[in-house]
C-alpha cells in the first residue's frame, strides 16, 4: 500500500492542483443563497439530522427542503476534502490530466453534489494548465433519492464559470436505487468509481446486495479502471463470519483484493489510509455555517 503521496495522512487544505477553497465555497453560496437566508434553515437541518441517527435515509433526503438543508450543511466541507484528495491521488489527478481521452467517472451515491464539485475543481484547473487539450469529462451521479435540481444547479454554474469550454464537462444525475437498478451504467467503459460516506449506509440498508455490486464491479470494469471508497474513520458495522466478527472493510477488501497476503483479487490497492484528517483553514475561508473538520478512511483500488 503507497502513502508516499499523503504526509502523515493528512490531506493539505488545498493544493495547486485544484480550484481554491474560496471559489468552491462561492459555488454553493451562489447556488444557495435563497436556502441559506432561509429561517427555515436550521429546522430542517434538525430533522435531517434526526433522520439520519436513526438511519433512516429514505426519510433523511424526502424532500427538496430536506435535501437543500444536508447541500447546505454538509456538502461543502466534504466539497473541499474532497478536491484535496483527489488532486492529491496521484492516480486520480493523472487521469484528469490526460490532454486527449473522454473520462467516464460514476458518483455511487453522490446525490449531494460534492463528488462533482470536488472532481470538477481538480478537472477545471489542470484545463487551465493546458487550455489546449482536447479531454473530457462524462460524470454519472447515481442516487437513491432526487437530487437532480442541485446537480442540474451546480452543473451549470460549473460550466459556466469553471471552465473556457464549458462542453467538456457534462453530467448525468440517475435517481435510482444502485443495488436493484436495471439501468445500464456502462461499467465496462467506467474510468473512476467513487463511492464515498455510502457503503455504510448501503451495508446497512443490504448487506446481500452491496456484496453482489462489489462482485458486479469485478465482473464487469476493465482492466486499469480506478476504485475509490471512503467512509468516516470508526463509523463502519462489524460482519460476523461464522464466529468471528470483521469489520466490513475487511469484507470489502477481501472481495475487491483476495485474502490477507494472497491478493488474488481482480483489484489491487494503490494507495490507502486507514485515518485520513482533512482540516479546514478557517483563516482563509468563510461560510455561514461553521466547516467541520473530517476524518475518514480510504481505499483506492485499480483493477488489474
Amino acid at each position: 500500500m503507497n502513502k508516499d503521496e499523503l504526509s502523515n495522512d493528512l490531506l493539505p487544505f488545498t493544493t495547486n492542483d485544484s480550484l481554491e477553497p474560496i471559489k468552491i465555497l462561492d459555488l454553493i453560496e451562489i447556488n444557495l443563497k435563497h436556502i441559506l437566508n432561509s429561517p427555515e434553515l436550521q429546522s430542517f437541518i434538525q430533522i435531517v439530522k434526526g433522520d439520519l441517527y436513526n438511519r433512516d435515509y429514505l426519510s433523511a433526503f424526502n424532500s427538496d427542503e430536506k435535501r437543500f438543508a444536508y447541500v447546505a450543511r454538509w456538502t461543502p466541507a466534504r466539497a473541499l476534502s474532497y478536491s484535496s484528495l483527489f488532486s492529491s491521488l496521484k492516480p486520480i489527478k493523472a487521469l484528469l490530466q490526460e490532454p486527449i481521452q473522454i473520462k467516464n467517472v460514476l458518483c455511487i451515491g453522490g446525490g449531494a453534489g460534492s463528488e462533482l464539485i470536488g472532481l470538477s475543481s481538480v478537472f477545471c484547473r489542470l484545463k487551465e494548465y493546458n487550455s489546449s487539450s482536447s479531454s473530457e469529462i462524462h460524470i454519472n451521479i447515481i442516487d437513491i433519492a432526487n437530487w437532480s435540481t442541485v446537480i442540474n444547479h451546480f452543473t451549470k454554474y460549473i460550466k459556466e464559470n469553471w471552465l473556457y469550454h464549458g462542453e467538456k464537462l457534462s453530467t448525468n444525475f440517475i435517481c435510482d436505487d444502485i443495488l436493484i437498478t436495471n439501468t445500464d451504467l456502462q461499467l465496462n467503459n467506467l474510468d473512476l468509481i467513487t463511492i464515498l460516506f455510502t457503503t455504510n449506509e448501503l451495508f446497512t440498508e443490504k448487506r446481500k446486495e452491496t456484496i453482489k455490486l462489489l462482485q458486479k464491479l469485478n465482473d464487469n470494469c476493465k482492466s486499469g479502471t480506478l476504485l475509490l471508497i471512503a467512509e468516516s474513520a470508526g463509523s463502519y458495522s462489524h460482519i460476523i463470519i461464522g464466529e468471528r466478527k470483521f469489520p466490513i472493510q475487511f469484507l470489502i477488501d477481501t472481495i475487491l483484493v483476495g485474502k490477507p497476503n494472497e491478493n488474488n483479487g481482480v483489484w489491487e490497492i494503490v494507495n490507502s489510509s486507514e485515518s485520513c484528517w482533512y482540516r479546514i483553514n478557517q483563516k482563509e475561508v468563510e461560510y455561514s455555517m461553521k466547516l467541520e473538520n473530517m476524518r475518514f478512511f480510504y481505499r483506492l483500488y485499480r483493477k488489474k
